[in-house]
């Protein structure tokens, strides 16, 4: 299988994927340039011969930066960006291998899943066409029974017209709240997971004589229409899906294409204390990542994965540690070192106002969803960023995310009374927020608590 890139990424130049994320993240271009590098390399190297492609591989990165400036961010819009399979851990979650806890394979088996139903969506939406019409013709099965064969052509009239009468209905969304009956399926091997240890996964092969020794249990639910929609339509898709290719495509995707971004690498660094305490468990996660971020195959339950063309993006604020303080040879595997700017109260004026789905935009249409319109004024979005610098400042720097703390405590009776009091369209601008915001901001501990 040739790895495909959404929509028109396969056609982009490192610029216009940079111009891209522009659109959803503000400032941080050195960090955008490194992921556009990366993404643009991915798609050089599948055009080169097997055996020189087989040679290259990705340029891990560290991004090292505070939170809330946007390394996550800028991870997750690339991989959606491009149509490829993206996970996100947090190096804490795991542990060393023989200690309670998850072990770091577990982030390929979970990133094999992200694939299938990353393919299963694709797949869902080439058949979509196709796989309405079956669900109606289901629907109508249900709610009109068909006619016993032999009947009087008169009467097989009434009934066909009866069934276009339900068709139209369907279709026109007026059967919605309307009861059928459907059945269900479900696998029952909850026993499967005494055999493995906490974390791991059993050989496939084991788990499918388990599954033959404990059949599917079907039973008949009762739902509405509309939640009956999904149901047939998930069942109608597995019907026309080859579950083993998906799998095995989903594989090949994980292997070419995959994204791993691994976020509070800097607590798993060691401080320099010297073997002693936690840093031989931090030490001890970082060798066990070490063979995965290196190259190693990875046993999950549909297949092998070699993890040597797996991008691993690795974040952290490193306020306690620095990047030295990984160990050698996994320094070595991430080769690219990104740091991140501190957001200025400029950044948090383009952040309100600049991004396609920035949060001024999102609260208009939470409230345009009740029937009220909001509008800020200049005065306002110049009051709110500084309002987010002045707190980052004085209490801790959690970043563009003192922003939504901000804007739910601007909007609070908003939210709260709509659409009840919806009356006129309602402006903000720098004399509310002043109301709203200057009490909580120059009480310390009430913005502490609050803000």
């Amino acid at each position: 299988m040739t790895l495909q890139f959404a929509s028109e990424a396969s056609t982009w130049s490192c610029r216009a994927i940079v111009a891209q994320l522009d659109r959803h993240i503000i400032g941080q271009d050195k960090a955008k340039r490194a992921v556009a590098i990366a993404l643009r390399n991915r798609w050089r190297r599948l055009r080169l011969p097997a055996a020189a492609a087989a040679e290259i591989v990705p340029n891990n990165i560290i991004m090292i930066g505070p939170t809330g400036v946007g390394k996550t961010e800028i991870a997750r819009r690339l991989s959606q960006l491009a149509g490829l399979p993206f996970l996100k851990v947090e190096a804490t979650k795991f542990t060393e291998k023989g200690y309670v806890g998850r072990d770091v394979d577990s982030m390929i088996r979970d990133l094999v899943e992200v694939g299938i139903a990353l393919l299963r969506r694709r797949k869902e939406d080439e058949l979509r066409a196709d796989l309405e019409a079956a669900v109606e013709e289901k629907l109508i099965d249900l709610l009109f029974p068909p006619l016993a064969a032999g009947g009087e052509p008169e009467r097989e009239q009434r009934w066909q017209r009866s069934r276009e009468k339900i068709r139209q209905q369907i279709r026109e969304r007026v059967l919605e709240e309307s009861t059928v009956t459907i059945t269900t399926s479900s696998q029952r091997v909850p026993l499967a997971n005494i055999f493995t240890a906490a974390g791991e996964e059993m050989d496939a092969s084991f788990a499918d004589g388990l599954g033959s020794l404990f059949p599917k249990k079907t039973r008949e639910s009762v739902m509405t229409v509309a939640q009956a929609r999904k149901v047939l339509s998930d069942q109608e898709l597995d019907r026309r899906l080859d579950q083993e290719q998906l799998a095995q495509q989903a594989l090949e995707l994980v292997e070419q294409g995959g994204i791993v971004f691994i976020d509070e690498i800097d607590k798993i660094a060691s401080t320099g204390r010297g073997g002693h305490g936690p840093d031989v468990s931090r030490e001890g996660v970082q060798r066990d990542l070490l063979p995965v971020v290196e190259g190693a195959t990875v046993t999950t339950k549909h297949g092998p994965v070699r993890t040597d063309h797996i991008l691993f993006i690795a974040a952290g604020a490193f306020h306690m540690s620095k990047p030295s303080d990984l160990i050698p040879e996994l320094q070595g595997r991430f080769p690219i070192r990104v740091e991140l700017d501190h957001l200025a109260e400029e950044h948090y004026l383009r952040i309100l106002r600049e991004p396609d789905s920035s949060l001024l935009k999102q609260y208009q249409a939470l409230l345009a969803a009740d029937g009220v319109t909001v509008g800020f004024t200049d005065a306002a979005v110049d009051r709110l960023a500084g309002i987010a610098m002045e707190l980052n400042r004085r209490l801790e720097n959690i970043g563009a995310r003192r922003l939504q703390t901000i804007m739910a405590q601007l909007l609070d009776d908003l939210l709260f009374d709509a659409p009840e009091n919806a009356g006129g369209p309602v402006t903000i601008d720098g004399d509310y927020v002043e109301r709203r915001l200057a009490g909580l901001v120059r009480d310390e501990d009430l913005s502490r608590y609050i803000l």
